[in-house]
């Protein structure tokens, strides 16, 4: 009885027996190089020239008011737990009748967001309740100081508006806080976006 003779290895069908193909391996891969460097250049003038953004960038964060001025931040945490880098840092604070910062119990007392982790991805704002926290088209955000690209809550805030008074203040569109989000507390002829005049 003859012995089984060992299986040969199977043969790459790609390569050839001569081997004359693999000379041209390289050539083919400069093919994108080669096809590339007679190709005009686009040449950016940044920073004298600056391209705009896109609508929906995600760029610097903004905290965002509600039209008489009060902060629509109340303290949740919800995007520091959302955050996949570990850079925002909220510490929420009970607000009082005296000293009102926000239409809801709480507010964000403390709000720090570190760019030098953030990733700008955007889960911060899915994850936000109030629509409190968005993202602006600024991208401009390199520094030489490390402390400096840690916002805090002043620089995040946005700028009060023509008719906005400076928290803390009491609600002036309603008595509660569904009046705010609902927008009850907004005259019919007032634009909810823009800011209502204190009584």
């Amino acid at each position: 009885m003859p012995a089984n003779k060992p299986a040969s290895a199977p043969q790459d069908p790609r390569r050839s027996a001569t081997g004359w193909t693999d000379i041209f391996n390289p050539i083919k891969g400069f093919g994108v190089t080669f096809g590339t460097m007679f190709k005009k250049v686009n040449t950016e003038q940044y920073p004298e020239e600056k391209n705009p953004t896109a609508p929906r960038f995600h760029g610097r964060h903004v905290l965002n008011r509600h039209p008489d001025g009060l902060e629509k931040c109340v303290g949740c945490e919800l995007c520091a737990w959302a955050c996949p880098a570990d850079a925002i840092y909220v510490e929420g604070a009970d607000n009082t009748e005296e000293e009102r910062y926000s239409p809801g119990e709480r507010y964000g007392r403390v709000y720090q967001i570190n760019y030098l982790r953030c990733i700008l991805c955007g889960l911060c704002i899915e994850a936000c309740p109030t629509r409190a926290l968005t993202m602006s088209n600024e991208y401009e955000l390199a520094d030489v100081s490390r402390e400096t690209l840690i916002y805090t809550k002043e620089q995040l805030l946005a700028p009060l508006l023509p008719g906005m008074e400076q928290p803390p203040h009491p609600m002036r569109l309603g008595d509660t806080e569904q009046d705010y989000y609902t927008g009850t507390g907004v005259p019919p002829s007032h634009d909810a976006t823009e800011p209502v005049e204190p009584a």
